[in-house]
């Protein structure tokens, strides 16, 4: 990536985005490129500017930010740009609900300083997705949810042996240096598997993986 990271905040409420501005703009890598108080305006202004990150607040009015989520990574003119969730709530279904509408991840909104900077640093390289005890609690909410038949994922035949190894890994909450150790390959050939499989599945990040793993029925929470 060349230059500054771009991200765009969106929140309703002005003192937070000052507040996020201002931490955002301390950092010699990043820039704010825009402002939302509405999930419409995050929208309007990811198109406007395509910025490379969006920090997206759930609750909005007029839009909420799991619609402008959904259009934002659902246009072909804006589906590059990735959507990190800031929520007060630990991983309530509005969340859920994010991460399936595209969505490369989310914090809450009391993470520290220093660990949002870092979060965005790695969702803009695209390997920031979900840390592991994020997507373990994922998993934990997969687990509240009343089971279901799964949804058939026709991709999943065409993964080796190995790949669905390691997808059904990632979708138990490994991070990448775990996956390695466990499988006994370097890291970069965990890498290079977890590329295959976003390309296969057309992924977007590591947390639809994870989805994809449990709704095509590959584990189920349910089951130990």
């Amino acid at each position: 990536m060349s230059g500054p990271i771009q991200v765009l905040i969106a929140d309703d409420q002005a003192l937070l985005r000052g507040s996020f501005r201002a931490l955002i703009e301390n950092e010699p890598d990043m820039t704010v490129v825009a402002e939302a108080g509405t999930g419409g305006e995050a929208v309007e202004l990811a198109r406007a500017h395509l910025p490379d990150i969006v920090l997206m607040d759930v609750r909005m009015p007029a839009m909420d930010g799991i619609e402008a989520t959904r259009l934002i990574c659902g246009t072909p003119g804006t589906q590059g740009v990735r959507v990190l969730i800031l929520t007060m709530c630990d991983l309530d279904s509005h969340v859920y609900a994010a991460l399936r509408a595209g969505a490369g991840g989310f914090l809450l909104k009391d993470t520290r300083p220093a660990e949002l900077c870092d979060a965005i640093r790695l969702v803009a390289r695209g390997e920031g997705l979900l840390a592991p005890a994020v997507t373990r609690r994922l998993i934990a909410e997969f687990a509240r949810l009343p089971e279901r038949p799964p949804t058939p994922a026709r991709e999943l035949r065409h993964l080796t042996d190995r790949e669905r190894e390691v997808l059904t890994l990632t979708a138990r909450g490994l991070s990448n240096s775990e996956l390695a150790e466990r499988l006994r390959l370097s890291p970069a050939t965990v890498k290079t598997y977890i590329g295959r499989l976003l390309a296969k599945l057309h992924a977007r990040d590591r947390a639809q993986l994870v989805i994809i793993a449990y709704e095509s029925g590959l584990i189920s929470p349910h089951r130990s």
